[in-house]
């Protein structure tokens, strides 16, 4: 769950370590690395990975508004095909039981950037984090919330929700 922080302070990696909900996530990112995607099968499935990885498998974002339409901190993707694999750099992220990976996305010229406007609580949106092909389809999709310059001033705060799924192919 994503909560904006009542003081509409500037968007940073969403988690201030203090015990409150995440808040939006301003960085331009992708959740996981190539390394990162893989070592989350066997987090999810620890014995059971040894006999998956042949197979194909994804991690796929689900996130919608939780409450009201979001107007102030809106979720922006970028299209997969105009993502160059160089504009991936891959970064640390520690948490207290681990350290993670994720990519951070360079600017690059090609890349083409959308937001769904007022999403609602009804309306949910679908995007792949990994994909263990390594060829002919979209791997990555780097996203990210940003400040609306549009958004009314005394609009509810953004709240929403995602969950990530694990889907093997078969």
């Amino acid at each position: 769950m994503r909560k904006r922080s009542a003081d509409r302070s500037q968007l940073g990696f969403g988690r201030s370590g203090k015990g409150v909900p995440a808040s939006a996530n301003g960085r331009v990112h992708n959740d996981y690395t190539e390394e990162s995607g893989r070592r989350r099968l066997g987090l999810v499935f620890n014995a059971l990975s040894e006999a998956i990885p042949d197979e194909r498998y994804a991690i796929v974002n689900v996130w919608r508004p939780i409450k009201v339409p979001v107007l102030d901190t809106p979720l922006a993707i970028c299209d997969a095909r105009s993502v160059d694999t160089m504009d991936l750099v891959s970064a640390e992220v520690r948490y207290p039981q681990r350290i993670g990976e994720i990519y951070l996305l360079k600017h690059g010229t090609r890349q083409r950037w959308s937001y769904f406007s007022a999403m609602d609580r009804h309306e949910a949106l679908v995007f792949k984090q990994f994909d263990s092909q390594i060829s002919g389809v979209a791997r990555y999709t780097p996203h990210a919330a940003f400040d609306h310059p549009a958004a009314p001033p005394d609009y509810p705060l953004r709240e929403s929700i995602e969950a990530r799924c694990l889907v093997i192919f078969d």
